[in-house]
């Protein structure tokens, strides 16, 4: 027998990514259940091939008897539904930013920190990182094995899709527009200046010290996943692509490590998948990326202005990986060691 599951943000990006992973990888489910807001309930959505899902309201769904709720819904009904998922007996893995930094949730990536998970039970709350984080982390890690790492300098190029499905609407509709020579300010709702053909150097809120909330997650994440003081300086981007985020990186360490041991690391690493030939199309574009499960790891190469840095180019399907996938990984690794399915 296996497991009942609620899927809140159903009818999402992120979403109907859950149902499509769940299927793929046959997750044992005995009951799922597609959950929204009002305004979606009664629609039907896909599960795997065969199967379709009717859409139910999550303000009025009783949680009882629920084991996972997998959770991507916006942060302030992640702040309502989540703890009532969990006081019900559903551990909640959470899409959202809204318990990241909560010192009583884990905030796990499988492949780096899958002992954290554990910790689940002081709230039945698993947070799921923020997308740009969690293709870091992926290749960081076997990095941080080899050496203590003092300090990371980032710069993302992040997809449309991160910003939801209107986001991508809108750089479709402005691309049209481009070509049909409507205003610049045609169809722009989403995003503080126009996507298409261009690019835009603020994602999230302004804080106080000028950096963006995104910035700010990238480095506290960090932090937090791989429990070791590194200094993070992000420059977060919006790029008029569909899909995949991609991350320039500068990693400097407190001792040497060497292109090849860091490409053999990588190479060796679970969930990271090395493409760095010097040579045209050696390396991977979030345009092969999307739809894949692996984090890519590119243009690996010393950095020869600090005394013991690195580069890396690293590229990730952020629907999948970066949120959908991550969630799945670790319901698979809650049901496998920390769970027992219904007799």
């Amino acid at each position: 027998m296996g497991y009942r599951l609620a899927i809140v943000g159903a009818t999402g990006n992120v979403g109907r990514e859950f149902l499509k992973i769940l299927d793929e990888r046959a997750f044992p489910a005995d009951e799922v259940v597609a959950l929204a807001s009002s305004r979606s309930t009664g629609k039907e959505i896909s599960f795997g091939e065969d199967k379709v899902l009717k859409v139910r309201n999550l303000d009025d769904f009783d949680f009882a008897g629920i084991d996972i709720m997998l959770s991507s819904p916006g942060s302030k009904v992640a702040a309502v539904h989540s703890p009532r998922a969990g006081a019900a007996g559903a551990v909640v893995i959470d899409n959202t930013s809204q318990f990241r930094m909560d010192p009583d949730v884990p905030l796990v990536v499988p492949e780096v920190n899958a002992d954290a998970i554990a910790g689940y039970r002081k709230r039945n709350i698993i947070a799921n990182p923020n997308c740009s984080t969690i293709q870091m982390v992926v290749a960081l890690k076997p990095l941080l094995d080899l050496a203590p790492i003092k300090r990371v300098v980032v710069a993302t190029y992040q997809s449309t899709s991160g910003a939801g499905k209107a986001a991508m609407d809108e750089l479709f509709n402005q691309t049209r527009g481009v070509y049909m020579n409507e205003p610049a300010e045609t169809h722009r709702e989403n995003f503080t200046k126009r996507i298409a053909f261009n690019v835009i150097p603020h994602i999230d809120l302004f804080m106080d010290d000028g950096s963006t909330k995104e910035e700010w997650k990238m480095a506290v994440e960090t932090r937090k996943i791989l429990g070791a003081d590194i200094a993070v300086s992000a420059s977060c981007v919006r790029v008029p692509t569909f899909v995949g985020h991609a991350e320039a990186i500068n990693v400097e360490f407190a001792a040497p490590v060497s292109e090849d041991a860091a490409r053999d690391a990588l190479a060796n690493a679970p969930g990271v998948a090395v493409v760095d030939h010097r040579a045209d199309e050696g390396y991977v574009t979030p345009a092969e990326c999307a739809g894949e499960d692996p984090v890519y790891v590119s243009r690996i190469r010393t950095d020869p202005t600090v005394k013991h840095g690195l580069n890396l180019w690293v590229v990730a399907d952020n629907l999948r990986k970066g949120a959908a996938l991550n969630a799945v990984q670790i319901a698979e690794v809650l049901a496998e060691n920390h769970m027992r399915a219904a007799a």
